[in-house]
Order: structure tokens, then C-alpha cells, then sequence
């Protein structure tokens, strides 16, 4: 079965709303490695509207460059999770609309290697809520930014186990978690 894996930059105070505005001061080596290592596990990708639009309107004039995310996620596949798009033109994407919860249920017992997310907070709580999440990835930066879309949501209470950690030289702590199995959620 695929699993699904989700990842973010986030402060310290939960933020991961525009990491475009902090991020950058402390990117390293391993961060790179770490961000590599789920694109090189995932052979598609899962998105909700806004990060498809914002994507779709950006990664595509990139095919080509030096930036080296650019080919894959130009070329990856691509589910784009949305109640109020009609179409999707980005090269390799595909529309998921209806019974959300039987739709990705059906998508991870398909044959294929893991589905990368890299944001979409409403998506993400969405899996979560329903036990589709397989794993978490956090890569926690250490300044408090103050203000922003934070992961959580305030009454969302989902039990996760610690299952790696590690200390990058900048500061950031990079976390996965799992949902701990055969227990509720709540929220």
C-alpha cells in the first residue's frame, strides 16, 4: 500500500504559512538532503487548490532552469484534492473531486511508491482527520515568526509517535511522526 507523507517548514510557534519570509537564513546541506530525500521516496505528489493555483502558475516557466525542484515537480504526477475546481491543466495532474475519504483510500491501494505533500495545511487536516496521513515530516526552525497559518488547528487532537529526529548545524530540527495506531482522533 502507498503511503502518504506530508512535510513542512515550521517555526517555532507552529507557523507554515510563508516560509518563503524565514526560511531561507537557515537552509543547509541537510536540509536539502532531507527535502530530497521525500522526492526521491515519492513518485506523485498531492496538493490542495490554493497550492495547486499558486504552483501551477509558478514551477512550469522554471522547467529547465537551474533550480533543481523544478523537473521534478514539473514532471511528477500530481492529485489535485479540490471541491471547486472544475479542471486541471498542469502537465501530469489529475483532478480528485467527490467522496474524498473513498478517492484517496483508493489512491493508496494503487501501485506506486509514496505521495509526497509539501503544504496544504487544509488538506493535510483533512487526512488527518481521517486516518489517511501516513507520516509527518516537520522541519522546525528556530525563530518565532508571531503571525501566519499554523499546521494545527485549536480542538484537533491526533496522537503521533516520534519515529526520527535530528539536529541540523542551523538550529532546525527535522521530526517525522506517525499517527499512533488504534487510537482516536478527536476534534
Amino acid at each position: 500500500m502507498r503511503k502518504i507523507v506530508a512535510s513542512f517548514f515550521m517555526s517555532l510557534d507552529g507557523v507554515v504559512e510563508a516560509p518563503d519570509q524565514w526560511h531561507f537564513p537557515y537552509f543547509s546541506e541537510e536540509m536539502g538532503a532531507a527535502v530530497g530525500a521525500l522526492m526521491s521516496e515519492s513518485d506523485a505528489m498531492m496538493m490542495g487548490r490554493v497550492m495547486y493555483e499558486s504552483w501551477a502558475a509558478y514551477w512550469p516557466d522554471k522547467a529547465g532552469t537551474d533550480d533543481p525542484f523544478a523537473d521534478f515537480i514539473n514532471n511528477v504526477r500530481k492529485y489535485v484534492v479540490s471541491s471547486t475546481l472544475d479542471t486541471v491543466e498542469w502537465q501530469n495532474s489529475t483532478l480528485v473531486t467527490g467522496d474524498f475519504v473513498k478517492e484517496i483510500t483508493e489512491l493508496k491501494q494503487q501501485p506506486g511508491k509514496t505521495i509526497g505533500i509539501s503544504g496544504s495545511t487544509n488538506l493535510v487536516r483533512s487526512l488527518m482527520r481521517h486516518n489517511l496521513l501516513d507520516e509527518l515530516r516537520l522541519l522546525v526552525h528556530p525563530i518565532v515568526v508571531g503571525k501566519g497559518q499554523r499546521l494545527f488547528e485549536e480542538g484537533l487532537q491526533i496522537p503521533m509517535a516520534l519515529t526520527s529526529s535530528e539536529t541540523f548545524p542551523t538550529g532546525v530540527l527535522s521530526l517525522s511522526y506517525q499517527p499512533v495506531a488504534d487510537q482516536p482522533v478527536a476534534g
